[in-house]
C-alpha cells in the first residue's frame, strides 16, 4: 500500500507540473511560454516527482516501466495492478486540479470543448496514421526505459543517488523534444498510447540488458 501511495503523490506531482505548462503556454497563444519551456517543466516534474516517490516506490511514475520492471523480473508481477491505478489516479488528480485552477480561461478560450482537450491528454495530429504513431509511442518509450536502465546501472557508471533525479530530467527533456510531435489520425486510436508504450518498454530495457548489461556479467565470469 505505501508502495502505491508514493507512485499515487509522485505522479501526481509530475502530471500537474506537466500539465499546467501545457495549459499557460497553450491558452496564452504562447504569450506564456514556448515549446522549449513546456520541455523543460515537463523535465522538472519528473525530478520533482523522482523526489517525491523514489524512497518508497522506486518513482516508476508510468506504467510502461512498471511493466517492463515486471518482464524483466525487477518487480513482482503482482504488484503490476496496484501501481498502474495509483498512477493513473494521481494523473486524473492532477488533471483535475489543474482543470480547477485554468477553468475560467479555459471557459474562455474554448467554450464548447473542443480543442483544449489536448492540453490534458496525448491526441491525434492530423496527418499522420496511427502506425506511425504507435512508432512514435514506443520507439520514444523505449529510449526512455533504455535510458533508465542505463543511468541506474551502478557498473556502467550510473548517475549515483544524488544525480539520478536530474538525469532523470534530462532525459525527459529530451524525449519531449525529440518524439512530442507525431501521434495518431484515425477513430481507433485509442490502443495507440497504450500498448506503443508497454511494447517500447520492453523493448528498450530488453536491448540494454542483452548488449550491455549481460557483457558486465560476462566480464565478472571470466574474472
Amino acid at each position: 500500500m505505501r508502495e502505491c501511495l508514493a507512485e499515487f503523490l509522485g505522479t501526481m506531482v509530475f502530471i500537474c507540473f506537466g500539465i499546467g505548462v501545457n495549459n499557460q503556454v497553450n491558452l496564452s497563444e504562447d504569450a506564456n511560454g514556448t515549446w522549449m519551456s513546456v520541455n523543460i517543466c515537463w523535465g522538472i516534474g519528473v525530478l520533482m516527482g523522482v523526489y517525491v516517490a523514489e524512497g518508497v516506490s522506486g518513482a516508476h511514475l508510468n506504467t510502461a516501466v512498471t511493466f517492463t520492471h515486471a518482464v524483466f523480473g525487477r518487480l513482482p508481477w503482482w504488484k503490476v495492478p496496484g501501481y498502474a491505478a495509483a498512477q493513473s489516479l494521481g494523473s486524473f488528480c492532477a488533471a483535475a486540479l489543474i482543470y480547477v485552477l485554468h477553468y475560467q480561461r479555459l471557459m474562455l478560450a474554448d467554450p464548447d470543448k473542443m480543442t483544449t482537450h489536448a492540453n490534458f491528454a496525448t491526441y491525434p495530429s492530423e496527418g499522420i496514421s496511427n502506425l506511425t504513431a504507435f512508432y512514435s509511442e514506443a520507439l520514444a518509450t523505449a529510449m526512455l526505459v533504455m535510458a533508465i536502465y542505463a543511468i541506474t546501472d551502478e557498473r556502467n557508471r550510473g548517475a549515483g543517488t544524488v544525480g539520478t533525479p536530474f538525469a532523470f530530467a534530462l532525459l525527459f527533456m529530451a524525449l519531449g523534444m525529440a518524439f512530442g510531435m507525431n501521434t495518431g489520425s484515425h477513430s481507433v486510436y485509442f490502443w495507440v498510447p497504450i500498448l506503443g508504450p508497454l511494447v517500447g518498454g520492453v523493448m528498450g530495457a530488453g536491448s540494454y540488458l542483452f548488449l550491455v548489461q549481460l557483457q558486465h556479467d560476462s566480464d565478472e565470469d571470466e574474472e
